[in-house]
């Protein structure tokens, strides 16, 4: 099975924007664990500025593209030297792509961009996907990383994108405002209905937020990609969705009895 896991910031680090250790780790172990199974993984990982601003000691996220861009490119570093050596301990190899709205929009580069996806992994390479905000000067270009990792799954014919977000899943209503608000645990169709649910709202150190996550289901849809949303926070969620389990909110053009 080819897989695709977006990690986001607020799973990767504290709202400090320093790592969380003990969550990163156990992550890494367990994508290690599902690869030995046989698996093709690609992780497409959010992260750069806000670790970034945790090593600057910058007390909140930049909202300047020259300091959004320093820090990204200090954060970058931080990020795939924790995802090398905790790798590197289960006899992984990574490889990093950062990659940016031209690589996408343009077929020549978008074409040469999913030629090297395919190629690390025929090598057994799990590449960590990030977008390039070092050198992007809109913010976002591509949109924000939940699409980039519905891309980056049509692009590779991925069989499943695993969102790990801060929330369950899709709920009825705003869990943290309404008490009765129901998780939904599987969606065969995107539409307004669905976009009205969703809430704006996204962590101080990330991008993204639940409307950027049903744009992400919309695209995997249409190319027959199954995808999940679920709670970063429990690094077994992992573990649940590859035995099947009904974990979090599932996206899918399939029944199942």
């Amino acid at each position: 099975m080819r897989i695709v896991i977006k990690i986001g910031t607020s799973t990767l680090a504290y709202s400090t924007g320093h790592l969380n250790i003990r969550r990163v780790e156990a992550l890494c172990k367990i994508m290690s664990d599902i690869k030995n199974a046989g698996n093709e993984l690609i992780l497409v990982s959010s992260g750069a500025i806000g670790m970034g601003v945790g090593k600057l000691g910058l007390q909140e996220r930049p909202t300047d593209i020259p300091t959004k861009q320093a820090a990204a490119a200090v954060g970058q570093c931080e990020l795939m030297y924790i995802y090398d050596k905790l790798f590197s301990k289960y006899n992984h190899t990574v490889a990093q792509l950062l990659i940016t709205g031209e690589d996408i929009e343009d077929d020549t580069r978008h074409s040469n961009f999913s030629t090297t996806l395919h190629r690390l992994l025929n090598l057994g390479v799990i590449p960590v996907i990030n977008e390039n905000d070092t050198v992007a000067t809109k913010e976002i270009v591509i949109g924000d990383n939940d699409t980039l990792a519905a891309i980056v799954a049509q692009s590779v014919q991925a069989d499943k994108l695993i969102l790990l977000s801060d929330i369950d899943g899709l709920y009825t209503a705003d869990p943290h405002k309404d008490p009765n608000a129901q998780l939904i645990s599987r969606v065969h169709k995107v539409d307004e209905a669905l976009y009205n649910l969703a809430g704006s709202s996204a962590g101080n150190l990330g991008t993204g937020g639940m409307i950027t996550k049903l744009e992400a289901a919309r695209i995997c849809l249409e190319c027959g990609c199954d995808m999940i949303i679920t709670n970063g926070n429990n690094p077994d969620n992992l573990y649940d969705i590859m035995d099947g389990k009904p974990i979090g909110t599932t996206f899918t053009e399939q029944t199942y009895e």
